[in-house]
């Protein structure tokens, strides 16, 4: 009992600092919902404990930060769909060789395919070229993409789409959506990315925080939005009516995407 009660109770503080992953996500709004298994801690329960733990409350989508042997193992047969991180570490390695994508691909997806269901490659986490701590992965985010994609297609699994995730920090404005637009000093790095997700329809993928829209913004952003307690929608410009600033911050990102 006492083993059981110790993973809810770190399950659900892992569900609530990693928030929710939204999957699928269309304009009126996500047809799947899904939660980021993060694995920095301690006392954590094992990974079969957590697929376990997702399957038992109908979780059908999982977002991991790096190729972790032990969950991609537990996630066999779980029909869970996954989004696998590539560490922005891995990034310059694969950038430079495409021969290291192909050796990537196929020790961390090809070898559980199909028993995993692998739905996105994210390569890269919020890197950004004005952000001091990640600007040198910068370079290295396309290349890197473009070779993870190409040893997919060599290895037949043209489904998985490839992608990278951004932080709302590359966005210049973000409310209301319709006036939403991503900064300009970035552009030179973000539309070659957007390019290629286009051309692979595949989508951008973006972490959005909530609570930081409230918090910079207290006056017009009121609490119960950010927190998705809102008990009606909100009125956000133009005719646009929103119930949450994550479909805010979405919105605004497919508009200017």
């Amino acid at each position: 009992m006492a083993t059981f009660s110790r993973i809810i109770t770190t399950m659900a503080a892992i569900m609530l600092l990693l928030g929710l992953l939204m999957a699928n996500l269309d304009i009126s709004g996500a047809q799947s919902i899904g939660v980021c298994y993060g694995m920095l801690g301690n006392n954590l329960p094992s990974a079969s404990e957590v697929v376990a733990l997702y399957r038992s409350n109908n979780i059908k989508l999982m977002r991991i930060y790096d190729p972790n042997q032990a969950a991609l193992q537990a996630l066999r047969g779980s029909n869970i769909g996954l989004m696998l991180g590539v560490p922005n570490s891995d990034l310059q390695s694969l950038a430079s060789n495409p021969s290291n994508a192909n050796s990537w691909v196929q020790r961390n997806v090809k070898n559980y395919w199909p028993s995993v269901q692998f739905k996105h490659i994210a390569v890269g986490n919020e890197v950004s070229p004005i952000n001091g701590g990640t600007a040198h992965f910068a370079q290295f985010v396309l290349p890197a993409m473009t070779n993870i994609r190409n040893a997919l297609a060599s290895a037949g699994l043209n489904q998985i789409k490839v992608s990278t995730a951004i932080d709302m920090t590359l966005i210049g404005n973000s409310y209301p959506p319709s006036q939403g637009a991503f900064r300009g000093d970035i552009r030179s790095y973000l539309d070659p990315i957007i390019r290629f997700l286009v051309n692979n329809k595949a989508p951008l993928l973006a972490n959005v925080y909530p609570y930081f829209s409230y918090a910079g913004n207290p006056r017009d952003i009121s609490l119960p939005y950010a927190l998705f307690t809102a008990p009606s929608v909100v009125g956000v410009g133009r005719s646009e009516w929103v119930s949450k600033p994550f479909r805010c911050h979405a919105g605004c990102i497919v508009l200017r995407a």
